[in-house]
């Protein structure tokens, strides 16, 4: 089995906290992580056991003894009150270990009902340095105080493009074969929209959706619109931001948020919206080899998109913690993604689809420094390239394949 990186913040969860839930989307290996804990398992997937969860929840509740795990608890939601009560009454650190396919912090009502109870992780496809075996530290590299040294994997930029398009969610990994892939990437996308929006939604067809999903896909690593989305899907922009928040509860859109110097503008500027694998959107794409080496503009964004994915999963176990920004100014200066620590310091990343770099790539980044001033870290331009290459203080171009480098001395 390939190991997740992501298992030692759960224990780690689990040793001080009554409620560690594990969300992400379907098919990441939540169940699999689970099961590695050796505790009992109950899914709420199985007929028998979701009928008993949601006709007694209390009752379910108190009937369980000891460490548990509830699969797919999005599926029976009056449980989370039952378990709160449960708490409350034996508060007891790694009590319930739960998994769910509909993101918690979009359901307000589920997250807020186990407020300072429940820790919160993310599982997400593989990453590159899962899938090599060696654990990646590029994001708190980018915080130390010296860049460290990172010996990049070997390979060739040639080699980028059934990256991209294989994705990590393990099945999809599992299958060598691209018809295979979209093969199963088509069962998936209807799977979720078929059954998991309809039970969060009640809605038994929601026909526009696959087509929102595809002008996403579209769209990746752009600003979210709702006003064009709604021109061009045809739907009212009311119903469109319903669907959209469909999409985002089961992990099919993720959204980064505007970094401003100033807290208060961080809200009303427009986020980025990504699809959050590149696989599903190559699938979505309807994207082959030859068609990504040929249509530049498609690499661009899906390559921005393979980063942000890969650094959103180095989050679940960075050290620093930092969350993850875009910054874009009026005047057309922009940054491609930009962590931000909780002491308030920030470092850039800049995504470039090509193996030469020039001082002219860095202007966004420079642009970030001056407003950020001393909280400024580093800026990093990723390129396609194989040699790293300082271009000023704190400015670095760095292959690409840095970003799952394995730890220096590892």
């Amino acid at each position: 089995m390939i190991a997740r990186f992501l298992r030692d913040s759960i224990e780690t969860a689990r040793n001080d906290t009554p409620v560690v839930l594990l969300h992400g989307a379907r098919q990441t290996g939540k169940s699999t992580l689970a099961h590695s804990f050796g505790i009992p398992y109950l899914t709420l997937d199985d007929a028998v056991v979701l009928s008993s969860a949601r006709e007694d929840a209390a009752g379910f509740i108190a009937g369980l003894q000891g460490p548990v795990v509830i699969d797919e608890i999005q599926r029976a939601p009056e449980l989370f009150l039952a378990i709160k009560a449960e708490v409350d009454r034996h508060r007891e650190a790694g009590r319930f270990l739960l998994t769910g396919s509909a993101n918690a912090l979009l359901i307000p009502h589920l997250a807020e009902s186990l407020a300072g109870r429940m820790e919160i992780l993310t599982l997400r496809p593989f990453s590159q340095g899962e899938l090599a075996g060696a654990r990646e530290a590029f994001v708190d590299g980018l915080f130390a105080k010296a860049l460290p040294e990172w010996k990049a994997p070997s390979g060739k930029a040639s080699s980028l493009a059934p990256m991209l398009l294989t994705g990590g969610y393990p099945p999809a990994v599992e299958r060598a074969n691209l018809d295979r892939r979209h093969a199963w990437f088509g069962s998936y996308v209807t799977t979720i929209l078929e059954r998991d929006v309809r039970d969060l939604s009640h809605i038994e067809a929601l026909r526009a959706l696959p087509r929102l999903l595809a002008l996403i896909a579209a769209r990746t690593a752009s600003l979210l619109s709702f006003a064009e989305l709604s021109r061009s899907v045809g739907i009212a922009q009311s119903t469109l931001k319903r669907y959209f928040a469909l999409l985002e509860t089961t992990f099919l859109v993720q959204l980064v948020p505007a970094w401003s110097n100033n807290l208060g503008k961080r809200m009303v500027k427009a986020p980025k919206v990504y699809v959050p694998d590149t696989g599903l959107a190559g699938y979505l794409l309807g994207l082959d080899e030859a068609r990504l080496e040929t249509e530049p503009n498609v690499r661009g964004s899906l390559l921005e998109t393979f980063v942000a994915a890969e650094i959103s999963k180095q989050l679940g176990w960075s050290s620093r913690r930092p969350r993850l920004f875009h910054f874009r100014q009026s005047t057309g200066q922009e940054v491609d993604l930009v962590l931000e620590e909780p002491s308030g310091k920030i470092a850039g990343i800049e995504v470039k689809a090509s193996a030469t770099v020039t001082g002219h790539d860095f202007s966004g980044l420079r642009a970030l420094a001056e407003i950020a001033g001393p909280r400024f870290r580093r800026g990093i331009v990723l390129y396609t390239g194989e040699t790293a290459v300082p271009f000023g203080a704190n400015l670095h171009a760095l292959p690409l394949r840095s970003l799952w480098a394995p730890q220096p001395g590892h």
